[in-house]
């Protein structure tokens, strides 16, 4: 992590535009009425730092953090300590179920009640932490017997179960670790117990004890810990385990020195080496969200029975034979404890979400989703050897029918995608191919398919293929993606036409994010325009590359991954002294630079110069001799 580069004098300006604005913000007058707004147009003291930090940043090329005096602790002898922002900072605790839901839609199809369940509940959960923190509620405050937002989700796998949790903890910024629930048991197993996720949760969170106390345990398999009433030896252990987990589900001190783990005893040695003390490093599970999750099979017939013997509501409408995952969604508290839970057990999960089981339709989508990570990842494997990979609709449609027949989920895509393809990413590397497309053919016949591929590299017909599916796959991205985007109406000016090209096409090579892209092109483009200030308050003559060359610019950097100041600088090496010339022979202060300019610099000032000359055959000193004379 870098650290924050302290600069005096911007410290000493943050401190009195700090104390002006607040000032000012005080006044009412007639001229200025105050709005219901103002909080949000009149930066604060973090946003004024803010501001400047992404400036300087975007001016010198690299990270610059600026932090003013008066937000700094001061040490004994008036030095800055050298203190962090803590890891916490980085919670989206005030995140709305509405936004994270949009959130989830970009990356998971079907599943609509899941995702609405799990973004209530989970964004609930820390709405109300953050309330309590604001409040700095106590033990003694706190309200007696509140029960937390745990869930359950069931449903066959490969449905996206463990996949929405990953991306709701990325996205809150909050510590996340996944346990099998089949590893664990009530006294312990070789190596750890049910605690040990709890002390895994410190680990992610970088021994940021505070910050691993707001982290999701996500625990897989947990219908594998039921008990069943046939067996006694290992369903006494299973009822064990569910034991073991009700103090963490609810709230306990989680000890992080144990005896099996010989990380968090050299810990205790090294922190009783430097203190002298013996202090107990603990983990309160209070505000940790557990998420349990499991297939159930077996659940649906004791659904179904219960909903059977029930005269009113679901039992004449209920006529399928077998274990119909359909009925899971009708699961309640009673159901669980008839499939083997305990009732303590399942009254510490109050939530619980149904997860449906993916069809064709549904694989096919998630082909489709420009985020999905299967695509994603196979055009990254292929891209490690300069070959691009594109695929042809109607081959994921044949793909996705392939993973449904092996009943997997989206599982069986990866399966799938890996079966067709392994023989080309082994061969097609050793030769000089540079695209790949996945038609029909190559997914019912790879093996012949790569043959005649060898057999004629250069097919024109297959160029031009690659080429319309290149074009289809930007217009989709254009009509998924950039319409749908704040970027183009919040910023006319450096999203033109031509550049939203650019980031699409730069999406298409890398699959880097369309927004981490677009975030880019606003800093190439702010760091172009800094270095022309630069340039004239510098050496006194005003520069301004005009459209085409800030396009060359920004698909330049972004290809070789450099920033768009340090390329102005490589690219105008020269200039100064060229412009100075220029300036001499004919007074010209100010030039506006083509896409020439940036593709041969040389060339460019070369001609320039050359042109002047001829066209002022006298410098101006010269000519108000002349005159004078």
């Amino acid at each position: 992590m870098l650290e924050p580069v302290r600069l005096k004098w911007v410290s000493s300006v943050l401190y009195y535009v700090g104390l002006s604005i607040h000032a000012h913000s005080q006044l009412q007058t007639p001229e200025r009425p105050k709005m219901a707004d103002d909080s949000q147009k009149v930066p604060n003291q973090e946003e004024l730092e803010k501001e400047l930090s992404d400036y300087l940043s975007k001016k010198y090329g690299y990270r610059i953090k600026v932090i003013s005096p008066m937000m700094l602790p001061q040490g004994r002898d008036g030095q800055d300590e050298k203190k962090g922002p803590s890891g916490i900072d980085r919670i989206r605790f005030d995140m709305k179920p509405e936004e994270l839901e949009a959130y989830l839609n970009q990356y998971v199809i079907k599943q609509e009640e899941a995702k609405a369940i799990l973004a209530t509940k989970i964004c609930t959960h820390y709405i109300r932490i953050k309330k309590q923190r604001r409040k700095g509620e106590s033990s003694r405050t706190r309200t007696v017997g509140r029960i937390k937002n745990n869930m359950l989700l069931l449903g066959p796998t490969g449905v996206g179960k463990t996949y929405l949790i990953k991306l709701i903890a990325q996205k809150l910024g909050v510590p996340f670790v996944k346990g099998d629930a089949t590893k664990f048991s009530e006294t312990g197993y070789v190596g750890g117990d049910v605690e040990d996720l709890v002390r895994e949760l410190v680990i992610e969170a970088d021994d940021d004890l505070e910050l691993a106390q707001y982290g999701i345990i996500y625990i897989d398999e947990i219908d594998k810990i039921a008990a069943s009433s046939h067996f006694f030896g290992p369903d006494v252990s299973r009822a064990g385990v569910q034991r073991a987990l009700l103090k963490p589900m609810e709230e306990t001190e989680v000890d992080l020195k144990v005896p099996h783990d010989p990380i968090s005893q050299l810990q205790a040695l090294e922190n009783y080496r430097k203190t002298g003390k013996r202090e107990k490093r603990t983990v309160n599970t209070r505000n940790i969200l557990f998420i349990m999750s499991g297939a159930f099979n077996g659940l649906a017939p004791i659904v179904k029975k219960r909903l059977q013997s029930q005269e009113i509501g679901f039992g004449a409408q209920i006529q399928s034979k077998g274990d119909d995952v359909r009925f899971n969604r009708f699961a309640k508290a009673e159901d669980l404890i008839a499939f083997g839970f305990e009732s303590e057990f399942v009254g510490r999960i109050p939530v619980i979400a149904v997860l449906e089981a993916l069809e064709v339709d549904d694989l096919h989508q998630i082909l489709r989703n420009p985020n999905n990570p299967i695509i994603l990842g196979k055009k990254e494997d292929f891209r490690s050897y300069g070959i691009d990979i594109q695929f042809d609709d109607r081959a994921l449609r044949m793909l996705a029918e392939l993973a449904h027949a092996e009943k997997t989920g989206a599982r069986g895509l990866v399966s799938v995608i890996e079966r067709v393809l392994l023989h080309y990413e082994k061969t097609l590397p050793s030769t000089s191919i540079p695209f790949l497309v996945v038609t029909p053919e190559v997914v019912s016949d790879p093996l012949g398919e790569l043959e005649r591929i060898l057999s004629h590299p250069e097919s024109a017909d297959r160029t031009a293929v690659y080429r319309e599916i290149v074009k289809e796959e930007k217009s989709r991205l254009y009509s998924q993606i950039v319409q749908k985007s704040h970027y183009i109406g919040s910023y006319p000016l450096v999203f033109t036409p031509e550049r939203v090209d650019i980031a699409l096409d730069h999406h298409i090579r890398t699959d880097q994010a369309i927004e981490s892209i677009f975030d880019e092109v606003i800093l190439l483009y702010n760091q172009i325009r800094v270095f022309e200030d630069d340039f004239q308050e510098k050496h006194g003559l005003e520069v301004h590359y005009d459209d085409d060359a800030v396009n060359e610019i920004i698909q330049k950097a972004l290809q070789r991954d450099l920033t768009a100041m340090s390329l102005c600088k490589e690219i105008s090496a020269d200039f100064d002294y060229g412009f100075k010339l220029i300036h001499e022979r004919s007074g010209q202060k100010q030039f506006v630079l083509p896409r020439k300019s940036v593709l041969q610099p040389d060339v460019y000032l070369d001609d320039l110069i050359r042109d002047h000359y001829r066209d002022f055959p006298f410098g101006s000193s010269e000519i108000d001799t002349r005159k004078d004379s």
